[in-house]
């Protein structure tokens, strides 16, 4: 029986139809660690992106956004929504052939948050980042969630944006936007930059430390920040957002690319499936060989505590 994930109800800013509470995720090519891993979305009977056909707003009114976990926080795969794959599963990303993990770099093990992408938003390449002064790195926008559970892979999250720091990685901005999950119990006291540092202080400045070393065991130098590595704030990150959101709507509506843009629901795109088309690839990715993944359930271990010091 397939195991269905809840996303509530929710309706696109570019014309996505509204969601039904429903979706799921079907594991194709064995398990995280085995080469062929994929992780893909599906809704009624058809494969949907999770960078495109998910929403980017959960709640406009409130402001809060829908996030999908690439990584669970504490794990070390990398595991990224693949942007050249049809209909973008998450796959194991690899370098040279090898499949890529980051290192435990003392104090940390592996990522120190739920770290995954907002849809609907693109860092373009071909166009440069007004607020840092480099071109973006070509993928959504990545996000930094910093509430206590450990969320799965493919599980999606409405979260509050908090703020954002600019990673500048080979000269490509890569922005990395901090948010708490609406549900945690913390949600209710952090709302901003600020909030994050009064309960839960450290966090940011170990953010910075962990991706200015995480790439120096390969034999890679130290990362750099725009900015002096400081966060910028929920309004800042807004409008970084807006403009992601703004280039993935020009990217959906081109005619011709090296990406993936195929979707199921977003009616300006020039590469919306067919219902028909639709279920052809339905059958196509999960005819055989593909298994449901289940829901996550609540594991009182898998909860991190931040105690602050008296």
């Amino acid at each position: 029986m397939h195991a269905l994930r809840r996303l509530g109800s929710m309706r696109g800013l570019f014309g996505a139809r509204s969601y039904s509470s429903k979706i799921q995720t079907m594991q194709v090519g064995g398990p995280v660690g085995a080469p062929a891993h994929r992780l893909y979305f599906a809704r009624n009977g058809s494969p949907v992106s999770p960078w495109h056909d998910i929403p980017l707003m959960a709640n406009s009114s409130t402001n809060e956004y829908n996030m999908v976990i690439e990584i669970p926080r504490w794990t070390n795969a990398k595991l990224e929504i693949n942007t050249l794959a049809p209909f973008n599963p998450i796959t194991h990303d690899t370098k040279n052939g090898q499949l890529r993990y980051v290192a435990n770099v003392f104090p940390y093990k592996g990522y120190i948050w739920n770290y995954g992408a907002l849809p609907q938003t693109y860092e373009d390449p071909h166009e440069v980042d007004a607020h840092t002064q480099c071109v973006g790195d070509g993928d959504p926008i990545d996000v930094l969630e910093v509430g206590q559970s450990v969320c799965a892979e493919g599980s999606v999250h409405k979260v509050k944006v908090l703020g954002a720091l600019a990673l500048i990685d080979g000269e490509e901005t890569d922005w990395k936007v901090l948010a708490i999950r609406s549900d945690d119990p913390q949600s209710q006291v952090i709302n901003t930059v600020g909030d994050l540092e009064v309960h839960m202080p450290g966090l940011v400045a170990a953010t910075v430390d962990w991706f200015t070393k995480y790439k120096v065991p390969d034999g890679k130098p130290p990362n750099t920040w725009a900015f002096d590595a400081k966060p910028k704030d929920d309004v800042y990150a807004r409008d970084v957002i807006r403009t992601a959101h703004a280039s993935w709507k020009k990217l959906v509506q081109t005619a011709h690319s090296d990406l993936a843009l195929s979707n199921a629901s977003v009616d300006e795109s020039l590469h919306r499936m067919s219902q028909e088309d639709q279920g052809d690839a339905y059958n196509a990715l999960f005819g055989r060989g593909s298994v449901p993944t289940a829901e996550p359930s609540e594991d009182a271990n898998s909860k991190w505590h931040y105690i602050p010091s008296r």
